[in-house]
């Protein structure tokens, strides 16, 4: 199995179409609020640039299902219709403009990023989820094609490597869920199972208090361990990697290993606040990952 290694990467840099303004700067922000580095600053550039590129569509796509004020299937319609055009190079959404570079430089298939809109245009439909294997479904398509995705970006073709990063990918979409149980409710969405809800008792209208009772915490807390279990094995990709793909996938799961510690802390209450991870935490966990490989 190999990758890209450190200095290897010599795509060049094109003059590419500028965003709206608004847009920019809500894109920037929003990267700087996730719990893991999209696209850590010790890159080179063109690596940073095609990585900011795929969250950046990633992230239109969530602002079109999640936000989108107007017809938001027709929205997801439209944008996946012009994102089928961005393999001719020719879309009219600049968020894809800029997308088009990346897709040549690093041979990026389309059915990852189709994915992507069919787990937008599900959530429009299906707001609960009855069992944890129908989560982990869902997670085939909101989640682990970012993570195929990248893993083209750095060069990587191994079977293991995308069995790894479908691990690592669908814990991180656990642990958000987790996370936004609050948000989730009030935009009429319960991403924890019914299976796991009534184990511990929990009803939804338990879901709507301002800080959770035992029974939420429990329930939270027994997700999360779910998604942990998965984020460790997943986390012997990093052992897999070798230069930058090594230091950008181990980023990723130390951001998920400190948004555990986070909601740890919160006593796994997610209904008063949104636990949020810390940066030194990401970096302590970050440091392990790379002297030990993934191995906990």
């Amino acid at each position: 199995m190999t990758s890209a290694p450190p200095g290897s990467d010599t795509v060049g840099d094109p003059v590419l179409p500028p965003q709206p303004p608004g847009r920019v700067a809500e894109l920037d922000r929003k990267r700087g609020a996730e719990n893991f580095p999209v696209a850590l600053r010790i890159l080179p550039r063109a690596l940073r640039r095609d990585l900011t590129a795929l969250y950046d569509v990633a992230r239109v796509i969530d602002d079109l299902g999640d936000e989108y004020e107007g017809d938001r299937i027709a929205a997801l319609t439209s944008f996946r219709k012009d994102l089928a055009r961005a393999w001719q190079g020719e879309p009219e959404e600049p968020v894809l403009r800029r997308l088009v570079p990346t897709i040549r430089a690093r041979d990026l298939d389309h059915e990852p990023f189709d994915r992507l809109l069919r787990a937008n245009l599900q959530d429009q439909e299906v707001t609960r989820y009855a069992t944890q294997a129908d989560l982990a479904r869902y997670c085939t398509l909101s989640a682990d094609p970012v993570g195929r995705i990248v893993l083209r970006i750095f060069g990587v073709r191994s079977t293991e490597a995308e069995r790894l990063s479908d691990l690592v990918c669908t814990a991180l979409q656990l642990i958000e869920h987790c996370q936004d149980v609050a948000e989730d409710r009030r935009a009429g969405r319960i991403y924890l199972p019914r299976e796991d809800l009534d184990a511990f008792g929990v009803t939804e209208t338990d879901l709507d208090a301002d800080r959770a009772n035992v029974a939420v915490r429990r329930c939270v807390a027994a997700q999360v361990q779910k998604a942990l279990d998965q984020l460790t094995e997943g986390a012997a990709l990093v052992g897999l990697l070798q230069g930058w793909a090594r230091l950008a996938i181990a980023g990723y799961v130390a951001g998920g290993l400190a948004t555990v510690d986070a909601l740890r802390r919160a006593n796994w209450d997610v209904l008063a606040a949104t636990p949020r991870p810390r940066k030194r935490d990401v970096l302590i966990h970050l440091s392990k990952l790379l002297v030990r490989g993934g191995r906990r």
